[in-house]
């Protein structure tokens, strides 16, 4: 009989101690356990279980790693334009996203960071010394281009705050990142615009203007002892040949004078008068010299009452020698008893009683200065008792001036660039261009502290609005050190747990992935 062996005895029937036979239990294959395996994986559910939590705490910590990585890029970034002119620190704001889920198996979501623009906030204001640069106190901004050739300009506008402008060799106005201001080119003389396109001051001349106009105020002593003559006589002067007496004449009578011959006997019984420098055409310098003298006492019981009038007198020439002649000025200047002026005829009074007589072409040294307006404004021609015996001038100018060429610029707070000229005069050589937006933070930022428009700006707006220009300064950035150094830590604690939730969800995951195998 053959004997059995253990291994046939596993795959056979085994009997019992009765006798019977009965099958044996098989064991398991791999096949079986694989599907077992499956199946403890199918209860765990990790679709929507336990696995999907730690899959989605896996990818909510990596969201959370970039977030607080592209918050300390702008945090880098607003620490290293501390002290960037005109810039505009970038602020990181975080959005929660969360997929759609019920209400009793909610989760956390992930997270993304976007930035948030501060262009709307002032930054400092701090004095340079240096004229041509602007800061902006408000909202607005620089309209600029950049230069992409000789006299070439890329077409594009941009706007910015960075407004530390200087004058380059070829007279154009440009910031620190290379860009031209734009505006409007005014003409020194008139005030008229030159031109739009990039400012351009170089070279800048004010020709010389004619005067035509003399503002004048003084009182006229009354006769007294020693009135102030040369030669202390206080008769009235009367050659008839070179006075003029009649107030009702229409025009300046220009007919009359004071000869080289009468010169001396003039100077007896007149009292010196304003003397200024006026200007001819193309901005020559010609000093004029007058002289006042009274040439009729009142009589009011004569028919007509006369009033006390005096006449004005010019010299023909410019160092006032006793060979030249006195021009008489044309017009009688009567005064009542009061000492008021009286306007003659030949005067324009205007609705506001401001009185100007013509004084008709005028020349000395044979220098045609033309017509010049003696104004006598309202009540500053008076005749009146004083403690000087000579004429007392409370008001002497004239609107005349020499040509001059550039020495400084200013800018006002309207963004007008002025210069000074070697002639002591002022004008308004350009216009700085200027623009605000109804929502500032929507421009998209370029380089250099520049912006271009979007659809979120909207169109921009000629002006400044409400804000102004101040002159000599520079709006600095608007980034604090301190507060982006909170900030930097903040968001290294943030990163480094979001750090430790990736590598505490991967250890989890991996003891998951164990306890199933």
């Amino acid at each position: 009989m053959r004997r059995t062996r253990t291994d046939d005895l596993d795959r056979s029937p085994s009997a019992d101690t009765s006798g019977e036979v009965r099958s044996r239990p098989n064991r398991p294959g791999p096949r079986a356990h694989d599907e077992a395996s499956r199946r403890s994986v199918d209860q765990l559910d990790l679709d929507k279980g336990d696995g999907m939590s730690i899959s989605t705490a896996l990818q909510t910590a990596f969201s959370g790693i970039k977030a607080q990585s592209y918050a300390i890029g702008n945090i880098s970034g607003n620490i290293a334009n501390a002290h960037t002119p005109g810039y505009k620190a970038i602020e990181t704001s975080f959005s929660e996203l969360i997929a759609a889920q019920s209400s009793e198996q909610t989760m956390a979501g992930s997270v993304v960071g976007a930035a948030r623009q501060t262009i709307s906030l002032q930054g400092p204001l701090k004095a340079t010394g240096v004229p041509t640069n602007m800061a902006i106190s408000g909202e607005g901004f620089f309209t600029v281009q950049q230069r992409t050739g000789d006299a070439k300009f890329s077409g594009t506008t941009m706007f910015t705050r960075r407004g530390d402008f200087t004058l380059k060799k070829d007279g154009y106005l440009v910031n620190g990142a290379d860009a031209y201001l734009f505006g409007t080119n005014l003409d020194p003389a008139t005030g008229g615009i030159v031109s739009s396109g990039p400012i351009k001051i170089a070279n800048a001349t004010m020709p010389g203007r004619q005067t035509t106009r003399i503002d004048y105020g003084a009182n006229l002593p009354k006769p007294s002892p020693g009135s102030g003559s040369e030669g202390q006589d206080t008769s009235p002067y009367t050659v008839s040949s070179a006075i003029v007496t009649d107030p009702t004449l229409t025009s300046p009578d220009m007919t009359k004078r004071v000869t080289a011959a009468q010169v001396s006997g003039f100077l007896n019984k007149s009292l010196v008068g304003p003397s200024l420098t006026v200007y001819a055409a193309g901005g020559g310098a010609v000093p004029l010299s007058t002289r006042w003298a009274r040439v009729q006492d009142a009589d009011p019981a004569a028919t007509p009452p006369k009033n006390t009038t005096w006449n004005l007198f010019y010299s023909s020439t410019a160092t006032t020698s006793k060979t030249g002649d006195w021009i008489n000025t044309g017009s009688a200047f009567a005064f009542d008893s009061s000492g008021r002026f009286i306007p003659p005829a030949t005067a324009t009074v205007a609705a506001d009683g401001n009185t100007s007589l013509k004084i008709p072409q005028v020349v000395i040294d044979g220098m045609n200065l033309g017509d010049i307006t003696l104004n006598l404004g309202v009540g500053r021609l008076t005749n009146g008792s004083t403690s000087s015996p000579g004429v007392t001038t409370n008001t002497l100018s004239q609107d005349g001036y020499a040509a001059g060429s550039l020495k400084s610029v200013s800018v006002t707070p309207e963004g007008t660039i002025v210069g000074t000229f070697s002639n002591e005069m002022t004008a308004p050589l350009a216009t700085a261009g200027l623009a605000s937006f109804a929502n500032p933070n929507g421009l998209k930022a370029v380089a250099g502290g520049h912006y271009v428009q979007t659809r979120e700006s909207g169109a921009p707006m000629a002006g400044l609005q409400t804000a102004s220009i101040v002159g000599g300064n520079i709006e600095g950035s608007n980034s604090d050190i301190a507060g982006e150094f909170s900030k930097l830590i903040a968001t290294q604690q943030a990163y480094s747990a979001n750090v430790k939730v990736m590598t505490s969800s991967q250890q989890m995951m991996t003891e998951l992935l164990n306890a199933i195998r």
